[in-house]
């Protein structure tokens, strides 16, 4: 059951496998980061995010495993993490061990396989996407991808997710099939859904089971922060691991 300050992963995974993500509702901070940011990176008093670190371990197992996130595709085993490290996914088969994504219309996608044996996390927005993160979580993953669960959190929605050239020529000069993500919106400009995009990344890659993708955080100023909508805003996480018994 979810409650303030969390959402939880909605979807119905394997006995032993937890995931969820945060809001920006319950925590100690004020204005632009008001009030449950999680991150040190984005100008917020020390001791608030301490405050909301707190509150936010005595939901998880141990310590999640931070990433230094840099838009990229690389995956690193979270078991092995310590210290700033760059990467924009982790995986492990190590129960207690937590993955975790920081997220601000970026779309975090969370993984388990259908044994209950491996989880993964991803942050995905578009650089990584057309990267190719997802493909590359799940090499990371080592199993079957027909035998994979996903889960889409809280990302900018297709409705407020403007983008140039750039973005539209990235998809659909790898894919032409990518272009039923995209709207056009102004001269030059289109609407660009991530879920749609993450979608048929997954679906090419072989996972045939993928939840969520129903949260824009750009239209829900209440429960989510937004850098697109906000520019000087907080960060949400997302969390997935592997329960000890």
């Amino acid at each position: 059951m979810s409650e303030p300050g969390r959402l939880d992963a909605e979807w119905t995974p394997p006995p032993g496998v937890c995931a969820f993500v945060t809001t920006r509702e319950g925590g100690a901070g004020s204005g632009a980061f008001a009030s449950f940011n999680l991150s040190y990176r984005v100008g917020d008093e020390t001791a608030t995010v301490d405050n909301n670190r707190r509150r936010l371990r005595t939901w998880l197992p141990a310590e999640p495993r931070w990433l230094r996130q840099v838009h990229g595709s690389h995956v690193v085993d979270a078991a092995t993490v310590t210290g700033d490290v760059k990467a924009d996914a982790s995986v492990t088969r190590q129960r207690g061990v937590v993955c975790a994504i920081s997220v601000a219309d970026c779309l975090p996608v969370l993984f388990c396989d259908r044994a209950g044996s491996v989880v993964a996390a991803a942050h995905a927005g578009w650089r990584g996407l057309a990267g190719g993160v997802l493909e590359s979580t799940l090499a990371a993953m080592r199993c079957n991808p027909a035998d994979v669960l996903a889960w889409l959190g809280p990302g900018i929605g297709p409705t407020a997710f403007e983008v140039g050239a750039d973005v539209h020529a990235a998809f659909t000069g790898q894919d032409p099939a990518t272009a039923d993500a995209f709207r056009p919106h102004a001269p030059g400009k289109w609407l660009c859904d991530l879920f749609a995009l993450a979608r048929l990344r997954l679906a090419q890659a072989g996972v045939t089971t993928v939840h969520g993708g129903g949260h824009c955080t750009y239209r829900d100023a209440t429960r989510f922060f937004s850098y697109r909508r906000d520019r000087t805003t907080g960060r949400m996480a997302a969390f997935v691991w592997l329960q000890a018994f």
